[in-house]
């Protein structure tokens, strides 16, 4: 009782820390999710359109104990996340892996797919009902493979298992989750795995243990996973990753097809490769302006917690949960809530004409199918010209938005149809980026 307690008051502190990053109105969500009608993206049991706005939470249910799992959904609730990306069973980056916090083995043999531990997996329910209470969409890999197969993830005990105990383990998992409506199935794990067989057979037994359940892949980075796996029967929504150009991988995705939804899996996170919190905003914007239903942010070390890093990890878990990047994706979600972002078809090359700025200045944009507004996001603009004749009414309006801080600088209703400046060169936080929604007169 008393670490309940703990935990509670912990939460409490932690939210009031936290109430001017709160999450926007009308956020709740009912589960499951499914595909809109359109294709292009998720809405909830009640038709209402879900942005996937994820934090990668590999390492929670191996790594933290429940109170301190609690603070990190309580946080990332708070700041405006309504999805987290996890690892069921965790191969290297938990302090005890693959044992959990209070050091239980998820089977019962080390590696024995056909052995699950029933306490184990009992205790991973912690996590999954405390997203489920706070309306978050989990993101979970039942067997992350890792990158080149190798030691950071599970594919050599899988190739040792064998396709009918991981179809038995994907029963068991999915049998046993089954009553979250919450849960993604992520299949994967940075690789694609030269024996489909493996990974097609874990897909299957979840889907025999949890009919109707959404499933998904994490492939190589820059891996078209709709072609690597062309005859899943069991993907159901696709997936970008990527650490080049994220807009550009995003609109080759969008162009492409097969035409189901996809999300930003994984792209450069903060605190790694020198990522500070304006390429942070860059990846995200470019990938919701350019095609993605979604993206998924990452932190060094939030993602792996207090377990084995694979950079430097100056600041802990704890302190980074407040970091600029955080607080930046917190904003994105503000904003996206202020329009119907669900509309939006990225630019074919027609709506952005002319750009002057810097040397590396570039401006993203997008319309929505209905014509009734332009989203657009710039970096080391000046200016830039845009050919609005796809809105239905001349522009109404133009809302300048500081990404930074998610507040409004300018709002201008005499907007020209070709030439806008931008509102300054740099903005609170001394980037150079901006974004803008021009709006159709009649709207």
């Amino acid at each position: 009782m008393r670490t309940i307690a703990f935990s509670a008051r912990m939460c409490l502190v932690l939210l009031a820390l936290v109430a001017g990053h709160a999450a926007p109105a009308g956020a709740e969500v009912r589960f499951p999710l499914r595909i809109a009608a359109a294709g292009t993206y998720l809405e909830d049991a009640a038709g209402k359109p879900f942005l996937i706005t994820g934090d990668a939470a590999w390492s929670l249910i191996s790594d933290l104990p429940a109170e301190d799992a609690d603070l990190y959904i309580a946080d990332r609730k708070a700041r405006g996340f309504n999805t987290i990306l996890v690892s069921l069973i965790e191969h290297e980056f938990a302090r005890n892996a693959p044992n959990n916090a209070a050091d239980i083995p998820p089977f019962l043999v080390p590696g024995d797919f056909t052995r699950p531990n029933d306490r184990y997996f009992a205790d991973a329910e912690h996590v999954l009902d405390a997203a489920f209470r706070a309306g978050m969409l989990v993101l979970l890999a039942p067997a992350y493979a890792g990158a080149n197969g190798g030691s950071q993830g599970w594919y050599a005990e899988m190739a040792a298992a064998g396709p009918d105990a991981l179809r038995a383990y994907g029963r068991y998992v999915g049998k046993r989750y089954a009553r979250y409506p919450n849960i993604v199935w992520v299949q994967g794990g940075d690789y694609d795995p030269p024996d489909r067989a493996l990974v097609e057979a874990l897909a299957e037994g979840i889907a025999e243990g949890a009919p109707g359940a959404m499933q998904t892949v994490h492939g190589n980075r820059d891996t078209a996973t709709a072609a690597y796996w062309p005859d899943a029967g069991w993907l159901a929504l696709d997936t970008v990753y990527t650490y080049e150009d994220v807009a550009a991988a995003v609109q080759a995705r969008y162009r492409a097809g097969p035409h189901r939804p996809f999300f930003l899996i994984e792209a450069r996170y903060e605190g790694e490769h020198g990522v500070e919190a304006a390429e942070i905003r860059k990846i995200a914007y470019g990938a919701l302006l350019s095609g993605a239903s979604g993206q998924v942010f990452g932190n060094n070390p939030v993602w792996h917690f207090g377990g084995p890093a694979l950079y430097d990890t100056p600041a802990g878990w704890r302190e980074a949960l407040s970091s600029r990047g955080a607080e930046s994706i917190s904003h994105l979600a503000s904003l996206f809530a202020r329009f119907d972002w669900w509309k939006l078809k990225p630019d074919d090359g027609q709506l952005v004409r002319h750009i002057e700025g810097t040397p590396s200045a570039f401006a993203i944009a997008a319309v929505a199918a209905d014509g009734t507004f332009v989203a657009v996001y710039t970096d080391g603009v000046a200016l830039f010209e845009l050919d609005l004749s796809g809105l239905t009414a001349s522009a109404g309006a133009i809302e300048w938005y500081d990404p930074s801080t998610g507040t409004m600088v300018l709002s201008d209703r005499d907007v020209g149809h070709r030439q806008l400046v931008v509102p300054a060169r740099r903005n609170a936080a001394d980037a150079g980026d901006w974004f803008a929604i021009i709006r159709a007169r009649n709207e």
